[in-house]
């Protein structure tokens, strides 16, 4: 078997700033933060890893029990978020789905920051939540790598333990480190959260402009 992971927000989905969006809403819910800061970083991360600095750029204790009412609440409005923003499913991702579920020895998972539901919620929302049957999310782990160890975990448990490669695709510098991590063939995609040129300096073994393109990455699957 080879598993290929997605990242999604990105790289699957464009949500339109959905996910800030539900960030925001769930902030000014339970902390009374009228506007969440700018400085924090949302791309490539965890929603553990940013919920958890925002709390403390807010000055917000960062407590297991503000975590747990913050997925809570942001859970509830990023089913409302969702549908308002008009996102959009990102070129070629249909496809090369396509593509990967007619070859039997192709693994799809997810590898995202997202914690569990809120990643179910996008992925419902875009008519793609049956694509994936495994993956590693941002419940728990605030570090892109630790996500991406639990998704090849996961891929291995899948595969039976017979796992002949493993392809991490994304839109950030961050997708190709964790990449890298788990020693898997790393596809960054300029669709999202980092520029071309950020991406090529990362290292990636193949770039893409989009998912459009699929010949060199299937050859790597295997086909």
């Amino acid at each position: 078997m080879y598993s290929v992971l997605f990242d999604i927000d990105g790289t699957l989905v464009d949500t339109g700033g959905a996910g800030r969006n539900a960030f925001a809403a769930a902030f000014a819910e339970l902390f009374d933060i009228a506007e969440i800061s700018r400085d924090v970083r949302f791309a490539g991360r965890s929603d553990r890893a940013i919920a958890l600095e925002l709390m403390e750029v807010h000055g917000v204790e960062p407590s297991a029990e503000h975590w747990r009412q913050f997925v809570e609440s942001y859970l509830g409005h990023l089913e409302t978020t969702l549908p308002l923003c008009q996102g959009r499913i990102l070129p070629g991702v249909v496809g090369l789905l396509d593509q990967l579920q007619t070859i039997e020895h192709a693994l799809p998972g997810l590898l995202t920051g997202n914690v569990r539901a809120g990643a179910a919620r996008k992925l419902t929302q875009y008519g793609l939540a049956d694509r994936f049957k495994f993956g590693g999310f941002g419940d728990i782990w605030n570090d892109r790598n630790a996500i991406a160890k639990e998704a090849a975990e996961q891929a291995r448990f899948h595969a039976r333990g017979v796992l002949n490669g493993t392809m991490v695709i994304g839109d950030t510098v961050c997708d190709v480190t964790c990449a890298r991590s788990i020693g898997a063939f790393a596809v960054a995609v300029a669709t999202g959260g980092s520029t071309r040129e950020e991406l090529l300096a990362a290292g990636p073994d193949l770039l893409l402009d989009d998912l459009s393109d699929t010949e060199t990455l299937l050859a790597e699957v295997g086909i």
